[in-house]
């Protein structure tokens, strides 16, 4: 029975006229396998206080500031672990009275929403008392929350102490997070403070999640996977500031942290258990990359040297697939998980054909390749780029590569049939792992996606999907961006502290009409019109619902009718939904001005 088809058609301008007709039939036998990995991406944890761990290379006291008569400094002869080596010092002069403490103004302002919120935090030093916690607006001094803990704290070791709270809403972002205690009773002296964290409700209610409006956000597109821990984070400036997976997981007081690639300073709260967590949490496959030797620096490590590096990317994989018997399974069972992971598809390293990388990426490619498939050969492996110059030659079989395209929205329309001619030989898998209009036809830069670039990539994303039986996962690039501190854009969805402020680009709108309208089957389809304007794909589920996807790159509109003539019991009734507006149009943050809705 013929439930429903779907159109997508996305126009780049508003025209009052007609240029042309094109009928298409689409077939209802032949066509080819869809990889059911097809649309994926690659996002946010919910800690929102900024420097909460002192991590990255000096920190300092940014997002802090004192309350009354404190005074604050990084302490580096109080560490709270080996691996958080610095504190927050609130000293307090002799003779005060009254509330002193330390605010904390988080990523550019903290979300304060009606909710319950979690917080928890160290404390060292001789207190005992009330410690109060606020969420207060910065500039109106309205108080949203506020919550007193009993605290009785030694000036030995720190103590750890964890409670929620309600708030009420704040119309803004510009909000701070403050804890002040009873200055008198520690005149003369100071107290210390570590690790403080404030976490909104998360995601499916995970301790030390994602946050739970991204989550929902994220969780329309329906992504099938997620390439963690990303491209750049995974490579490191240099190979010791490379992503380390044993750091990343076991308490949080237990994680370094490291200067990120982007300027700022990784935490990594957000580790290798989480991202899986999330991953289980959307029903994800979870696409693992692992170090290769390349860092972004050009620091490469290769021949003999890098075997320690391949071994421990073994370790990795029993820690995430070994049994409780095994050294790293059982340290995985005492973090709370027992059973094994499911890691079907691994990544190894990033770009390598970049960073000076090429000439040696083959060698180590098939180090870690040659030690990783011997224990897991049911692991789909995949190399880090498709550039044949980089690759071992044979590319062993059933080994897929990866592609990354950052193109002007013409350059997506030249590639719409990139992948129609590539032998479908020895198991090869195409894995286009990042692609973006990132800049106009003039090569300016795209700051915000508009819905020329969004259509240009529907385009490419046609042509994937026509050949989604050897493409068979691509995802868009990068995910998510904080509108006030962004290193990188456009990005598929940003925010800022500003309630309600996640907003989609066009390009986010484009991506979930084609995640939630998937079939299995990619049907052949004759037209009476050749491609470009025009661009179409035709696919069909087994229960019998047929999708056609279209996107017009043309600047007026064109008459379509499809036709499946071959097609038994359909409905009389069918679902069009569009994505459309002026070439040059984007979504702002909180001003959508295109986005998916039904004609």
């Amino acid at each position: 029975m013929v439930s429903l088809w779907k159109f997508f058609l996305a126009s780049l301008a508003f025209i009052d006229h007609v240029s042309s007709t094109t009928t298409l039939t689409v077939s209802t036998t032949g066509g080819n396998a869809s990889s059911p990995l097809l649309y994926g991406d690659g996002g946010i944890h919910g800690q929102l206080l900024k420097n909460n761990g002192f991590q990255g290379n000096s920190p300092g006291l940014t997002a802090y500031a004192a309350i009354g008569a404190a005074t604050l400094t990084v302490d580096t002869t109080n560490p709270l672990t080996s691996a958080i080596t610095s504190s927050l010092k609130v000293s307090v002069p002799s003779g005060t009275t009254g509330q002193v403490g330390f605010s904390n103004s988080g990523y550019s302002g903290v979300p304060v929403n009606t909710g319950t919120y979690a917080n928890y935090f160290w404390i060292k030093g001789a207190y005992s008392g009330l410690i109060t916690l606020q969420l207060v607006g910065n500039s109106s001094g309205t108080v949203y929350a506020s919550q007193n803990v009993t605290v009785s704290s030694v000036a030995s070791s720190f103590t750890y102490y964890e409670t929620t709270y309600p708030s009420t809403q704040s119309p803004d972002g510009n909000n701070i997070w403050v804890l002040t205690f009873d200055g008198s009773k520690v005149a003369g002296s100071a107290l210390y403070f570590d690790l403080v964290q404030l976490f909104p409700v998360t995601y499916n209610s995970r301790y030390n999640g994602i946050r739970d409006d991204v989550g929902t956000f994220l969780a329309q597109i329906e992504p099938s996977f997620l390439r963690f821990p990303g491209g750049n984070n995974l490579e490191g400036a240099t190979p010791a500031t490379r992503w380390k997976w044993n750091e990343t997981i076991g308490p949080v007081e237990d994680r370094p942290g490291r200067q990120g690639d982007w300027g700022y300073p990784n935490t990594d709260a957000l580790g290798l258990m989480e991202y899986l967590q999330w991953c289980e949490d959307m029903s994800m496959t979870p696409v693992l990359a692992i170090w290769s030797g390349l860092s972004l620096g050009g620091g490469i490590v290769s021949g003999n040297a890098l075997t320690p590096y391949v071994n421990d990317a073994l370790n990795e994989l029993e820690f995430l697939l070994g049994s409780t018997s095994t050294t790293w399974g059982a340290l995985r069972a005492s973090y709370g998980r027992s059973a094994p992971y499911n890691i079907t598809h691994l990544e190894i390293g990033n770009e390598d054909n970049l960073s000076s990388g090429c000439s040696t990426y083959a060698s180590r490619f098939t180090a870690f390749y040659n030690a990783i498939h011997a224990a897991y050969p049911s692991i789909t492996i995949i190399a880090s780029t498709s550039s044949t110059s980089c690759l071992p030659n044979p590319l062993p079989s059933g080994v897929w590569t990866d592609t990354h395209h950052y193109l002007s929205p013409s350059g997506f329309i030249s590639l719409f049939n990139e992948w129609d001619n590539v032998a479908r030989t020895n198991g090869l898998g195409i894995f286009v792992g990042e692609y973006a209009n990132t800049v106009d036809d003039s090569g300016a830069t795209t700051y915000w996606g508009t819905v020329q670039g969004a259509t240009a990539e529907a385009v490419y994303m046609i042509g994937m999907e026509r050949n989604s039986d050897l493409v068979k996962m691509a995802s868009y690039a990068p995910l998510l961006e904080h509108f006030d501190l962004a290193e990188w854009s456009p990005d598929l969805f940003g925010l800022n502290a500003t309630p309600g402020s996640i907003t989609g680009s066009v390009s986010f709108w484009v991506q979930k009409l084609f995640s939630t309208a998937r079939g299995t089957t990619i049907l052949p389809v004759t037209s009476t019109s050749n491609f470009n304007p025009l661009f179409w794909v035709a696919s069909s589920t087994a229960s019998g619902t047929y999708y056609v996807k279209l996107a017009n790159y043309g600047t007026t509109t064109q008459s379509v009718t499809v036709t499946i003539p071959q097609a038994t019991g359909m409905s009389k009734s069918a679902e069009l939904q569009v994505i459309t507006g002026p070439s040059t149009a984007s979504n702002y943050p909180l001003d959508v001005t295109s986005n998916l809705g039904s004609a």
